[in-house]
């Protein structure tokens, strides 16, 4: 299990109410896909709304297949719009 800290900006933030959190992570959730998935499960009104949201590991933009480990920052950054 690895404990990690949750930042949400933008529209994330405003759907859960927070800026961030600490999560400690069921056995398996060990690659940035797993815990995208584990977040929706765990976080209702996040469902089907992370397929666009990209996420920060440790302030650098992560895949899917890469791992999350215990202390990571995990950022949830939604797309932006701008003119």
């Amino acid at each position: 299990m690895a404990e990690v800290t949750v930042l949400y900006f933008a529209a994330t933030r405003d759907v859960v109410g927070r800026a961030e959190e600490r999560m400690t992570l069921p056995a398996g959730v060990d690659t940035v896909g797993r815990f995208r998935a584990h977040l929706e499960a765990v976080v209702p009104d996040l469902a089907g709304r992370l397929g666009s949201v990209r996420i920060a590991r440790n302030e650098e933009f992560a895949s899917d297949a890469d791992g999350v480990h215990d202390g990571d920052v995990l950022a949830l950054v939604p797309p932006v719009a701008g003119g």
